[in-house]
Parts: C-alpha cells; sequence; structure tokens
C-alpha cells in the first residue's frame, strides 16, 4: 500500500483507537513468546527483549508524562528520573519486576500503553508538549507511541522468533504525520522501516541516523 492518497490536506488523522490497536496487537503478539527467550537480543538493538519491552514501557508512559500537566513543559521533559540497569541497558523510569516474568512485563506494556492513550484522548488539541523532535500535539504523541510500538515489536519479533507486519493504513498515517518526507510510492510498512533506519528500500540504502519531525503539520491547520 503506498501512502499516495494520503498526501496533502487530507490526511487521515492518528487517533487514540489506533494507538490503543497497535499496542494490543503487540501484546497479543508477545503473548506467543516462548519464556525462555527474552533474554536473547531484540533483533538489531544491544538490548535484549525483557530490557526492549521496558523501553517500549517507558517511551509510551514517558509521552503520556509530558501531556500531563495543567500546562505541560515546552523546555524540556517532565523530570523523572531515568537509570540503567546495566552498563549499556536503556535508561528507563518503568522496570518491570522480573519475579512477576514474561505476563506481568507485558502487563507493565499494557498499562503504560494505557496511559498515553487515555491522554491523548483527554488533551484539548491546541495542547503543546515538548519533545527532542519538536514540540508537539496529542496526536502526535499518539503518532510517536505507535511508531515505537510498531518498529520494537518488530525488533521483539527477530529476537523471539515471531511474525509482526502492523496494518499498511496504520503505517501509512504515521508516516504522513511524523515522516512526511519518506516515500510515498512504496508499501508503508517497509517504508516505515526504512524512515526508522531498520531496513532498506529499492534504491535508498539503510539509513544510518534518522529522526522524526514530531512537530504538528502546517496543512492540518495547527
Amino acid at each position: 500500500m503506498s501512502r499516495s492518497a494520503d498526501a496533502g490536506h487530507s490526511r487521515p488523522p492518528v487517533t487514540a483507537d489506533d494507538l490503543d490497536g497497535a499496542v494490543q496487537r503487540a501484546v497479543e503478539l508477545l503473548c506467543e513468546a516462548p519464556a525462555t527467550a527474552w533474554e536473547g537480543k531484540a533483533g538489531s538493538l544491544e538490548w535484549d527483549c525483557w530490557e526492549t519491552v521496558e523501553h517500549l514501557s517507558d517511551d509510551l508512559f514517558a509521552y503520556a508524562a509530558q501531556l500531563g500537566p495543567r500546562t505541560p513543559p515546552l523546555d524540556g521533559e517532565v523530570p523523572f528520573l531515568w537509570e540503567s540497569r546495566r552498563p549499556g541497558g536503556p535508561a528507563n523510569a518503568i522496570h518491570a519486576d522480573r519475579e512477576a516474568g514474561p505476563d506481568g512485563l507485558l502487563q507493565v506494556l499494557e498499562a503504560s500503553g494505557a496511559l498515553l492513550v487515555a491522554m491523548v484522548r483527554t488533551t484539548p488539541p491546541e495542547t503543546r508538549a515538548h519533545h527532542g523532535f519538536g514540540a508537539s500535539d496529542a496526536e502526535g504523541f499518539a503518532a510517536m507511541g505507535i511508531v515505537e510500538t510498531l518498529v520494537h515489536t518488530y525488533d521483539l519479533a527477530q529476537g523471539l522468533g515471531l511474525v509482526w507486519r502492523p496494518p499498511a493504513d496504520l503505517c501509512s498515517r504515521v508516516l504522513a504525520r511524523l515522516f512526511p518526507d519518506a516515500p510515498s510510492a512504496t508499501d508503508s510498512w517497509p517504508t516505515l522501516l526504512w524512515a526508522t533506519g531498520r531496513a532498506e528500500l529499492p534504491g535508498r540504502p539503510r539509513l544510518t541516523t534518522w529522526r522524526w519531525d514530531g512537530r504538528p503539520r502546517a496543512d492540518d491547520g495547527t
């Protein structure tokens, strides 16, 4: 599915329902993983699969937290303490109790996603909050949460021996929101993997650096 129909002023919005669906699909897939597989590396990442779910949970929590204050910060992050549990591990505020096992880990992921879904549903559209890739609105944070969920579930699927292919229309909407300069005539899921440095596209080598643009789109009237 190409994104050509999503360009310009007719861009479909990214919604809280989109985010909720992405997190639920990810949790459903990850529930299939063998209990013994979580210490393996997550795809091309330097983290193991357990740490990667913690990182994804932390991303979703942090995006919800940015939207949480009555006046969200525009010059930095809400100052939770992020720390790594080992050299080279992800620096998170959110860590799952390992004694709860993989089921508990996925509960942490689902709960963190639910926090961001709730904040996206209730934050006024004119509200802006800081992100290092551009101050954003609730829709932008929903799109960021979806991208984090889709691509880290891809990393996890590689490490856990699972197959993950999210809906093409969902990939199209987050590409249009966060990666407006990405190729529009290619299938949306491979394009999202390319835009996040995880795959090649025909005639386009794998990116070694990348970033999205979280700022509201000018053609959305925001």
